[in-house]
């Protein structure tokens, strides 16, 4: 049964992007206890990236803080255990969870490590403070918890400060290495519109307010009732589509979109948006689970697209990041151990958090 780690003023809790200054993140760390340990030399390779060794316990400490996170978060948002989440299956080939996040938790790892090695091209350097931080950090780590409970972790001084001297480096590097992307975005190419539309679900109530599915005989009547209210609508003067609705006892939502946008449903995205005119109302549209009703309400949505053009630039700049991990992986020669990884294992080995009285903000991790 897993033991469940300290959370102190000195705790990290990582998250896939970047929020607070690189001081903070040396200021705060998270210690794990858990029951058992791996069958490993901490000092056996994981993997290599060009000059760098990744040892298993570097590799074992910064998994098994990623790991308390997933534990202490998505396990119980899931309603299951850690150990059960672990061993459920995400693929038909049988991939466990365990075995899909443990591959993309290596592969970020050895990223840290690619930082780390271009870090001079950005001119990202660790200041004197930085350092004094990271070292005062760990040293409080090592203070704060039992020696059981940092051999099951790897949390020694030594990964810990490398830990965090990575993850720092890691933080200075995110803004230069997304720096320089084209940041003019046009209204045609980020327009969003906007719809208000009706939905009649497929689906009943019972007394014990239980839904319940429609007869074939209540779907036909339920279209008769659809089509008539979108007739209704397209002969009416001011097309009130919440007038309308109100009257019938149906709730009106609202929703942006552009042509690639499958929500609240593909068909009826397509049908509002040929509409070429605003006030513009589709006929019935089919689907799986009910029907739709669709009003055009604005050729473009100013705020929506003002939004997807930020958006846009964040994936421009995210494509760009990604971009140059990628191109250093290719040109660095990065070998694994899958044996030696294998031996970290989460289903039989859980961590969890235990909070304390002391609280700060939460730093993320690198990606």
């Amino acid at each position: 049964m897993p033991q469940k780690i300290k959370k102190t003023a000195h705790s990290v809790v990582m998250r896939q992007m970047f929020k607070r200054t690189a001081a903070g993140l040396a200021g705060m760390l998270v210690m794990a206890t858990m029951t058992g340990c791996g069958s490993f030399d901490s000092d056996e390779v994981v993997a290599t990236v060009g000059n760098d060794e990744i040892t298993a316990g570097m590799a074992n400490f910064y998994a098994r803080m990623q790991q308390a996170q997933y534990e202490s978060y998505y396990a119980s948002m899931m309603g299951t255990s850690g150990e059960a989440m672990w061993t459920q299956q995400v693929d038909e080939e049988g991939t466990t969870y365990e075995e899909s996040v443990k591959e993309s938790l290596l592969t970020s790892l050895e990223n840290l490590y690619l930082m780390k090695q271009h870090a001079s091209e950005y001119e990202v350097v660790l200041t004197e403070e930085e350092l004094k931080d990271i070292q005062e950090a760990a040293v409080k780590f090592d203070e704060d918890n039992a020696l059981e409970d940092k051999e099951a972790v790897s949390g020694y001084q030594k990964y810990v400060e490398e830990y965090l001297r990575l993850t720092t480096i890691a933080y200075k590097m995110d803004a230069p290495m997304k720096e320089g992307v084209d940041e003019e975005v046009s209204d045609e190419e980020a327009a969003q519109k906007s719809m208000k539309y009706v939905y009649f679900a497929y689906s009943t109530k019972d007394e014990e307010g239980n839904s319940k599915d429609m007869t074939d005989e209540e779907k036909k009547d339920l279209k008769k009732t659809a089509q008539e209210f979108a007739k209704n609508l397209k002969d009416s003067d001011a097309k009130d589509i919440d007038a309308a609705a109100q009257a019938a006892g149906y709730e009106v939502q609202s929703t942006t979109f552009d042509s690639d946008s499958v929500s609240p449903d593909a068909k009826l995205v397509e049908a509002v948006d040929a509409l070429e005119t605003e006030g513009g109302v589709t006929d019935v549209i089919e689907s799986d689970y009910g029907l739709y009703v669709g009003k055009l309400t604005s050729l473009l949505d100013r705020g929506a697209t003002d939004q997807e053009k930020k958006n846009i630039v964040e994936e421009r700049k995210k494509e760009q990041y990604d971009g140059l991990i990628e191109k250093w992986r290719k040109n660095s020669q990065i070998n694994e151990d899958e044996k030696i990884w294998d031996k970290i294992d989460f289903a039989k080995q859980g961590v969890t958090i235990k909070e304390s009285n002391d609280q700060y903000d939460e730093i993320p991790d690198a990606e």
